[in-house]
């Protein structure tokens, strides 16, 4: 199965679908009706009917260096 548009990368799309069926084998309910039911298959299809969003977090500011102190001879 192809990863949506939606996606940026395959690896995106396979870490939404690893994280929403871990929920899935959790105990979460599903989001949509389906025959399947391996908690991998169920997330797929939940991605491509759409019900599944996420967020690309941004990365936390760089720490700027602070100045070396003078070692003490």
């Amino acid at each position: 199965m192809e990863p949506t548009k939606d996606f940026d990368s395959k690896y995106r799309y396979i870490l939404v679908a690893a994280r929403r069926a871990r929920q899935i084998q959790g105990g979460a309910e599903t989001l949509i009706e389906t025959s399947s039911r391996k908690a991998c298959r169920i997330a797929q299809d939940e991605i491509q009917a759409g019900k599944v969003s996420y967020v690309v977090p941004e990365p936390p500011p760089s720490i700027e260096a602070a100045p070396a102190e003078p070692k003490e001879e």
